[in-house]
């Protein structure tokens, strides 16, 4: 009883529940050879992506995002594709506002949703990119923000920028090539700039612990999308090793690059992947 009711609520909110996932451009990671001269920058943030077709909101797993109804009404009749955002390093908190099936108004307030692509519109990233800001300006709603994007000259001053966010708290830029047309899918059109990097793996085992761990999670062995095996030992709080993840979720993980075998080095657990 209560599924069937959590689905009527989302379909009554905006979309069916378990959707197909709409099509979104994804990023990979930023390359020596790469002049960042070409694309223009954004701060990347540690948010929700959140995709609106101009009748309903939904996360990037196609599920229909349980929005107050004042918040989707204050969008545009133009198709949307950005981050739903509290601030810097909280993450945690929104993940816990956004999965409720029953909004609460007083939390949706605290939430901004940050637009930095116009799904299928025509013309480069550049001029798209002036038009999310003239839809932004038209709509004249605080909680809907454009996001800023610059560029640089080259790969020294797009570092001094990256050292600021995070200094700042951010996690890292976001670099979107200026004259690419609107496309989907992981390409080099998008790339993702970070201190450290990160990526996803399957867990396929639980490794018990020893010493101050006995009778808690040592490590995890997990599989990467090539097949290919690794431990991780770090990164865990005491919560997680009572009680980590189960054999078969994905989770995010850090690293610094790939040793000669292709596995990455200094690899520290950081989330479970969240499934919105």
């Amino acid at each position: 009883m209560l599924g069937l009711l959590s689905s009527l609520w989302g379909i009554a909110h905006g979309g069916e529940v378990n959707s197909k996932p709409p099509p979104v451009l994804l990023a990979n990671e930023l390359r020596p050879e790469i002049d960042p001269g070409n694309y223009l920058i954004s701060e990347k943030f540690d948010g929700v992506r959140a995709i609106w077709d101009a009748k309903s909101l939904r996360f990037r797993s196609g599920r229909s995002v349980h929005a107050p109804a004042w918040f989707v009404g204050k969008l545009p009749a133009q198709a949307l594709d950005g981050e739903l955002w509290l601030a810097r390093g909280r993450f945690d908190a929104l993940s816990g506002i956004v999965r409720k099936t029953e909004p609460q108004d007083a939390e949706w307030r605290q939430i901004k949703y940050l637009i930095f692509e116009l799904p299928e519109a025509p013309g480069t990233f550049a001029q798209r990119a002036q038009r999310i800001r003239e839809v932004v300006d038209k709509t004249q709603w605080a909680q809907l923000i454009a996001v800023e994007q610059f560029r640089v000259a080259d790969r020294a001053v797009l570092k001094r920028k990256l050292d600021e966010v995070v200094r700042g708290g951010g996690e890292g830029l976001m670099l979107h090539l200026a004259d690419a047309a609107y496309v989907t899918g992981r390409s080099d059109v998008l790339l993702k700039v970070k201190p450290l990097q990160d990526t996803e793996a399957v867990v396929i085992e639980h490794l018990p612990g020893k010493g101050k761990y006995q009778g808690m999670l040592g490590a995890l062995r997990v599989q990467m999308p090539d097949g290919k095996k690794f431990m991780i030992g770090t990164g865990f709080t005491d919560a997680a090793r009572q009680h980590p993840p189960s054999v078969g979720t994905t989770i995010t993980y850090t690293y610094r690059g790939f040793s000669k075998t292709g596995l990455p080095r200094f690899a520290s657990y950081l989330r479970v992947r969240e499934e919105f």
